[in-house]
């Protein structure tokens, strides 16, 4: 079936032996007329990272909304070719950014893919091992701290490294050689925090601190620094117990259920009511609480808006709150990139780099598309490889364009995904969270490149 798209190419699908979807829970969970706020203008194209790579309409936002709304209609059956395109979707929402109508791409997306798990064939579905990785292992943050305690020791012999140069990693199963290749130098853990941690200086406000699942398991120094952080300006902070994953890797994963049942413990865990903000640092784990609203069902709506307007992305709460200027300098010249779900899924641009024009000595320097996706996508460079290895490697070419000394953002699969290209690089460039430096900054850790 040709589908005609005005002021592009026409798309051609094929759609011989389709896949069915269930329309009928589409219909429910994607309102009709955010298909219609499309007006086809292609604005998005420029912006869209798949677009970039390929050239290609259906691999475009405009593209796939023309698939889902076809799909939607009964016009065009959900064929292997359509999964493939909308598929290789970052959900990145950069088409959000650039689109002057207003189109909420997310949540249009997002469910869509749920149903299409729903339905899709066993050929078609992800592995076993991913599965078990990405729906049993990941959002549970105990568990992949204990699944990182062998890594830990290989790191500290050094075998990890030996077995890298003599090839013993590639015969791991593609998905485990990954992940292998994503592994940071992980550090001594800091132990878990105390509940509570006193402000310093007069109290300013009261937060709460999401930990998240594999942010703080992978970079535990970070969930540390975030605290230190908020405590050096003013801040009461309280540490939630029973508080889970966001519920972003399941939902992404198009597995539904799950995600809401843990979106439901989080809201009765972190009571809204008694924060002044409920602190991120993120932007993924951000992004979808942001969105519990949206996800959960009408009736439980007010409670989850009473939640998602306490949350805050760190770097969004510190420049809302008035930030105390660190006095220690950094002599850094330091590149920020943006974050997919921070910049597009929650509009945070200029917070971070305020932040860090604070501190002494950082020098920043512009970055060629800084919101282009890196290609990680939370859980995308397990499941879409070939095209995350694509978009990673655009991202460190314009990332060693800039001559910096370290490379900054707000989010933990951004930081896995951009480490491992400056690793394969042999370049001597550093990585680091927004709040790392702040915490350097605001500590007196001042040696160049600490």
């Amino acid at each position: 079936m040709a589908i005609a798209t005005p002021e592009a190419e026409t798309t051609s699908i094929e759609s011989a032996a389709p896949v069915g979807v269930d329309l009928d829970w589409l219909s429910r969970k994607i309102d009709y007329r955010l298909y219609q706020d499309c007006v086809h203008c292609g604005l998005c194209t420029a912006s869209c990272p798949t677009y970039v790579e390929t050239s290609n309409e259906n691999d475009s936002p405009r593209g796939r909304i023309y698939l889902m709304r076809a799909v939607a209609d009964g016009r065009l059956g959900l064929s292997r070719e359509v999964r493939s395109h909308l598929d290789l979707c970052l959900d990145c929402r950069a088409c959000e950014s650039a689109c002057p109508s207003g189109v909420q791409y997310g949540k249009i997306i997002e469910p869509f893919k749920v149903a299409m798990q729903q339905t899709a064939p066993s050929a078609q579905k992800s592995s076993l091992l991913q599965r078990l990785i990405l729906q049993h292992l990941f959002p549970y943050s105990g568990r992949v701290k204990a699944a990182l305690l062998p890594a830990r020791l290989l790191q500290k012999l050094g075998l990890l490294d030996l077995a890298e140069k003599t090839g013993l990693t590639r015969l791991l199963p593609p998905t485990l050689r990954r992940m292998q290749a994503m592994l940071p130098k992980l550090s001594g853990s800091s132990g878990a925090l105390p509940d509570v941690l006193p402000p310093i200086g007069p109290k300013r406000a009261r937060v709460a601190l999401f930990l998240g699942c594999v942010a703080d398991a992978m970079y535990p120094e970070t969930t540390a620094a975030t605290a230190r952080v908020l405590q050096q300006n003013g801040c009461e902070v309280v540490i939630p117990r029973g508080q889970v994953c966001c519920g972003a890797i399941h939902y992404h994963s198009g597995v539904e259920e799950p995600a809401l049942a843990l979106a439901r413990q989080n809201i009765a865990t972190f009571r809204p009511d008694e924060f002044d903000a409920i602190i991120v640092n993120a932007a993924g784990c951000g992004a979808m609480l942001k969105d519990y609203a949206h996800l959960l069902p009408v009736s439980e709506h007010g409670m989850a808006a009473r939640f998602v307007a306490r949350v805050k992305d760190v770097s969004e709460f510190l420049v809302e709150l008035g930030p105390i200027a660190p006095q220690h300098p950094l002599f850094l010249k330091v590149a920020y990139h943006d974050a997919c779900h921070l910049c597009h899924g929650q509009q945070v641009r200029s917070q971070p780099r305020k932040l860090l024009a604070m501190i002494p000595g950082v020098e920043l320097v512009p970055l060629e598309e800084s919101e282009l996706c890196c290609g990680a996508a939370g859980t995308y460079n397990l499941t879409q490889p070939e095209m995350s290895e694509r978009l990673g490697r655009r991202k460190m070419d314009n990332i060693a364009a800039t001559g910096a000394d370290i490379v900054v953002m707000g989010n933990i699969g951004c930081q896995l995904q951009i480490a491992r290209k400056i690793k394969e690089r042999g370049s001597a460039m550093q990585i680091a969270h927004t709040v790392d430096l702040l915490d350097r900054a605001y500590r007196g850790e001042s040696e160049r490149g600490k």
